[in-house]
């Protein structure tokens, strides 16, 4: 049997730890090989003023997963340019890694959404959608082409982070440290 990758798409803008627990809960938990961070170039859902460019997005990924040798960073959207969607992304990686089982990791948020995705009857079939409980949401039921788990929830978001960052708060173990160190070094979100 091939590979089990779990994938974490997102605008990390900036990455937190949230993301990080989120990650490595969903590997520990299905014994995944690794988990793969996908920043999305332009996010098809979200936009806001002070995003951070697609080059610093990433290098604070790298920043804040590279300790990790289980994790991994894809470029695949930010190669692409343009508005991401998954389907795109799980077309290409199947067809690059077909003996990997790959796992696309969402916040239990989004369910409720899920059937508006793009082509998500065909992205059922490339790909098992594992909800992770996000602060404030419950699963409310099971559902096919569906894994729930259940993980210890932390109310941090990036848009928190960038709002401490413009009032001149301090974001210390909000971000890793390296992250931290490069915001403040770039004067991103100010």
């Amino acid at each position: 049997m091939g590979k089990k990758i779990g994938l974490l798409g997102g605008t990390f803008d900036p990455p937190h730890l949230a993301h990080l627990i989120i990650a490595e809960e969903v590997r520990t938990k299905l014994h995944l090989d690794e988990v793969w961070f996908i920043p999305v170039y332009l996010p098809p859902h979200k936009t806001h003023d002070f995003m951070a460019s697609a080059e610093d997005r990433l290098e604070m990924v790298k920043r804040a997963t590279d300790h990790h040798p289980n994790f991994t960073v894809s470029t695949i959207e930010l190669d692409r340019k343009g508005p991401s969607y998954t389907i795109d992304t799980m077309e290409e990686l199947t067809k690059k890694y077909p003996d990997v089982s790959f796992y696309f990791i969402i916040g239990g948020d989004m369910l409720e959404s899920l059937h508006t995705w793009k082509d998500i009857e065909e992205l059922q079939k490339l790909v098992t959608f594992v909800a992770v409980d996000r602060p404030g949401y419950r699963f409310k039921e099971k559902r096919d082409h569906l894994i729930c788990i259940d993980i210890p929830t932390i109310d941090i978001s990036s848009t928190e982070i960038r709002t401490r960052v413009q009032r001149k708060e301090t974001i210390r173990y909000f971000v890793p440290d390296r992250v931290r160190k490069y915001i403040e070094e770039r004067s991103l979100y100010g």
